[in-house]
């Protein structure tokens, strides 16, 4: 079989360079652009995310990323965020008092970790729910985690499209959102291609689903 296409949106947030490396690693074929038709028409979409949530959001408008997304998630099409790229999937990100919205994909308010020292920078633990197909065999392992904003919780979707959402948890300071898996959604605050074998792991796993 054919690898799978995997496009890393390219609209100046991210590390797009690093994300397009390891995702080759694990056996996809990847191109690094912000084209509206490539990345629509790609087996798997990355959004990568780095910096304030108002600049992603503004820089992922610019080249058309929220309609790719959302017209993506709506014919079933697999999208992948990491870091702020999964921030921007819920309802809005809080900074400096400024609220920004998101792309509203889940309900709830990105806001600064509550802890004796942001931001959060390191390995830390994550707790996967025991159905998890991205941590299957990856429960307790540490990933790699650069963030000062977090969403604290994840409320039930109810009447979705899809069976309700695998959240993964993890802690600095308070519990916060690590992951969650929802249908062809699924993002991770930590960053994968920064996460050594375990992070190859959890990309290959969601490489695999893109043909399944």
């Amino acid at each position: 079989m054919p690898a799978p296409r995997v496009v890393v949106l390219d609209y100046g947030f991210g590390n797009v360079r690093s994300a397009q490396r390891a995702l080759a690693r694990v056996g996809a074929d990847v191109e690094l652009t912000a084209d509206h038709d490539a990345a629509m028409a790609a087996d798997g979409l990355v959004v990568p995310g780095v910096g304030a949530f108002a600049a992603v959001m503004s820089g992922l408008r610019a080249v058309r990323g929220d309609q790719i997304v959302d017209r993506r998630l709506a014919g079933g099409r697999p999208v992948l965020g990491i870091c702020v790229g999964m921030q921007i999937m819920f309802d809005a990100g809080v900074e400096h008092g400024e609220r920004t919205e998101g792309l509203g994909e889940w309900p709830g308010v990105v806001d600064r970790l509550d802890a004796p020292v942001v931001p959060h920078m390191g390995w830390s633990p994550v707790d996967p729910p025991a159905d998890s197909v991205l941590f299957d065999g990856l429960a307790g392992e540490r990933f790699y985690f650069v963030h000062s904003y977090a969403a604290r919780s994840f409320s039930p979707l109810g009447g979705g499209r899809f069976a309700e959402p695998k959240v993964t948890w993890s802690e600095h300071g308070e519990r916060f959102v690590a992951a969650v898996e929802n249908g062809p959604l699924a993002a991770t605050q930590f960053h994968p291609e920064k996460s050594g074998d375990v992070g190859a792991e959890l990309l290959s796993a969601w490489v695999r689903g893109l043909k399944g």
